[in-house]
């Protein structure tokens, strides 16, 4: 053998010793799948029609732990959650004005959801004459889908770093595994900032992740003073419209249309204020109008729920109950209109010395004050106003004329284009910052169309009649 073939034998005989130690390096053997996050995956696809040209661009999006990433949504393509989308913490998603977002359907962990964790921030700002659409991948958006389809896919969640009155102050937000840590909402900065939405559609939602477990169409959880909330539909949800964990978030001119269970839902000491809120309620489906609760764990955890509603317009259609307050719960409702339930307003009334809903109320931390009823209850005033405690068995709690229970009316409020409003004097907060003054009660102003006019599915499919 030739010095030059020798020495390139040796090389090679080299090359495989030092590949042999390498593999044998460390305790186990390597594994061929990757461990840990990866990056999210936007799998393009475009749909052509018969002669070959592109009638839509499809972007799926599959989140493998690392999140969305600083993204932009634009109204040029159809983006569609594969499974849970998060929005990492110091990560940063914008949604173009007029963009359409499809969730994939799935139950349990095939769940499709877009989730804004906490320290994340979203930026989705819409217009009437271009809403943003949240959807399901079903949703064809030319009326194939009717308001009765829930649970196509999950939701829109936002999770804060505002206060809870839970312990130990942070909780998993409901309808996202427990194991999954970016689910994870609450803190102590009360004015923290997740983003802004504006003029957001949210249809079809609510898919089960198992034991009866639904996602709501927008979950608030821990969402801070900083965070700008308006203009927003959901319709035809399975679980709840809206529901607020904690925090002190305030929010304008929604409308929930159609939804499975209750419409606006509060626990864990959420101290917001809201006002223009319009419900309109499926009574083959849906419970209450409001669902109102203080604690969970523990039920007289501090700070007490003591939100601020203004204007609001309750329409049943002969559904269960307007309103309850129960664990604990205070929460205010000013000028508002509620027309057609079965039954009017619950407040919890325990028996002994602990504390309840009516002690908020007997606190001044529960207030029904100005407000329409008509056909509620059969029109029976003591009835209408309130029903009974079950668990007290109350004969029932005035709200005709109590301190925090005053000027409430039983009175026919008048129809324009189908939506009840009353043109009668209101009161608001003076000098508040965030309710507006209005000579009106109810969510639509007298003589003008609604707000929810022209960009919503509860306008567009007549669901208000």
């Amino acid at each position: 053998m030739s010095n030059s073939k020798f020495s390139l034998f040796a090389i090679l005989l080299m090359a495989v010793s030092v590949l042999t130690l390498s593999a044998c390096d460390g305790d186990e053997p390597t594994d061929d799948k990757p461990t840990g996050p990866l990056p999210t995956s936007f799998d393009e696809t475009e749909i052509k029609d018969d002669d070959g040209n592109v009638t839509e661009t499809v972007v799926t999006i599959t989140d493998y732990g690392m999140g969305i990433g600083n993204t932009q949504l634009t109204k040029d393509k159809t983006w569609v959650l594969n499974g849970l989308v998060f929005v990492n913490s110091g990560q940063t998603l914008t949604v173009d004005a007029g963009t359409v977002v499809k969730g994939k359907s799935g139950q349990g962990e095939n769940a499709s959801a877009l989730v804004v964790a906490r320290g994340a921030t979203i930026m989705a700002e819409g217009t009437a004459s271009e809403p943003i659409i949240f959807t399901a991948e079903a949703d064809k958006l030319d009326g194939n889908l009717p308001a009765t389809a829930r649970g196509l896919w999950g939701g829109l969640i936002v999770l804060g770093k505002a206060g809870l009155n839970s312990s130990p102050g942070e909780s998993a937000i409901e309808g996202i595994p427990t194991s999954e840590t970016r689910g994870l909402y609450g803190g102590d900065d009360d004015a923290d900032n997740s983003g802004k939405l504006a003029y957001i559609s949210i249809r079809h939602g609510g898919t089960d992740i198992g034991a009866g477990n639904e996602i709501n169409g927008l979950t608030m959880g821990g969402v801070g003073t900083g965070t700008s909330v308006h203009h927003i539909e959901i319709v035809a949800n399975n679980d709840d419209g809206v529901e607020f964990f904690g925090g002190t978030v305030n929010v304008k001119n929604i409308v929930i249309s159609y939804c499975g269970d209750d419409n606006v839902d509060y626990d864990e000491g959420w101290r917001g204020k809201a006002q223009y809120i319009f419900v309109n309620q499926d009574p083959s489906a849906g419970d209450r109008g409001g669902e109102h609760d203080g604690g969970t764990d523990p039920e007289d955890g501090m700070p007490y729920a003591t939100p601020m509603f203004y204007n609001c317009t309750y329409v049943g259609n002969g559904a269960k109950r307007a309103v309850t307050f129960r664990d604990n719960a205070g929460g205010e409702y000013h000028n508002s209109i509620f027309v057609n339930w079965d039954k009017g307003v619950d407040v919890e009334d325990l028996p002994g010395d602990g504390e309840d809903s009516k002690k908020r109320l007997d606190a001044g931390q529960l207030k029904w004050m100005n407000n329409i009823h008509w056909g509620v209850a059969g029109d029976d005033a003591a009835k209408q106003i309130v029903t009974a405690s079950k668990e007290a068995n109350l004969d029932g709690i005035d709200l005709l004329g109590g301190t925090n229970t005053s000027g409430n009316e039983v009175k026919d409020p008048m129809l324009v284009n189908g939506v009840p409003t009353a043109d009668v004097a209101a009161t608001g907060l003076s000098g508040d910052s965030f309710i507006e003054e209005v000579s009106y009660k109810g969510a639509i102003e007298p003589g003008k169309d609604a707000w929810f006019k022209g960009w919503t599915k509860t306008d567009q499919d007549g669901l208000v009649k």
